[in-house]
């Protein structure tokens, strides 16, 4: 598996519903994880966490996918995500002890 497959792989597991509503979440994000979400908030990973509890999960897909290494061991993935909404996101997965964590994500709404 190339880099780019493995990466987006993880990003889409953090779009399936049966991720998105259990702990397993917690291990793909970073601990000093934020995000900047398409609506202007702002988040750590505790209140994503927390939030995706409550979630009424919708369906995604993306495309357009890219990856660009910024450094050894960080890199960023950007791409289209489709839903009830479209929006472009972006991404910073960095290898830390072995797995790859999320440790920013930002959404920016197209419609």
């Amino acid at each position: 598996m190339t880099l780019k497959e493995n990466i987006q792989e993880l990003e889409e597991r953090l779009l399936r519903r049966e991720v998105r509503s259990n702990e397993s979440v917690a291990a793909l994000l970073a601990d000093d994880f934020v995000e900047f979400g398409a609506s202007g908030q702002v988040w750590n990973k505790s209140e994503v966490i927390a939030g995706l509890k409550s979630e009424v999960f919708v369906a995604r897909s993306i495309s357009n996918v890219q990856v660009r290494t910024l450094a050894e061991c960080v890199v960023l993935l950007t791409y289209v995500c489709h839903s009830t909404t479209t929006s472009l996101r972006s991404s910073i997965w960095r290898l830390d002890g072995g797995n790859w964590q999320m440790t920013f994500h930002q959404g920016t709404r197209l419609e």
